[in-house]
Order: structure tokens, then C-alpha cells, then sequence
């Protein structure tokens, strides 16, 4: 898959969250904002809704908060 840079706004606490996180952290979260945005460019619902979707899909799947934490804060 090729990828393309960009910048995008985040508040402080997540802009030093990312900055902070190991390699692949930053390459989980990346698939994650990949498939959201994807996810909203194909969807006429609004991004909460979508967004609220996304995440009853990965709890689901077995993702709970506490993993999504140590996934977040992994080093």
C-alpha cells in the first residue's frame, strides 16, 4: 500500500501521545485514522455515528478499553 504524508490538528495531550509512541504504535494508529477516513468518505452518516460503529465493531471483536490502552501506551 503506498502512503502519502499529511498534517492534520490534534490537541496537545493527543499531538504528544502520538509523538511519544513506539513505531508500531504509530503505524496501528495510522491504519486506524486510514479506515475511519475511509469509512466516512463512503458513508453518508454523520462522523459520530460512524465513528460509534467502528468502535461496537472492534468491541466485538474482543477490543476493550484496556487493550486499547495498552495498544496506545505500549513501548
Amino acid at each position: 500500500m503506498t502512503t502519502t504524508a499529511i498534517t492534520i490538528q490534534l490537541d496537545n495531550d493527543a499531538a504528544q501521545i502520538y509523538t511519544m509512541a513506539s513505531a508500531e504504535v504509530r503505524k496501528k494508529l495510522q491504519c486506524l485514522i486510514s479506515l475511519w477516513l475511509r469509512e466516512f468518505a463512503v458513508s453518508p452518516r454523520p462522523l459520530t455515528e460512524l465513528m460509534d460503529e467502528i468502535s461496537e465493531k472492534a468491541q466485538a471483536r474482543g477490543l476493550t478499553p484496556e487493550i486499547l490502552q495498552s495498544l496506545l501506551h505500549e513501548d
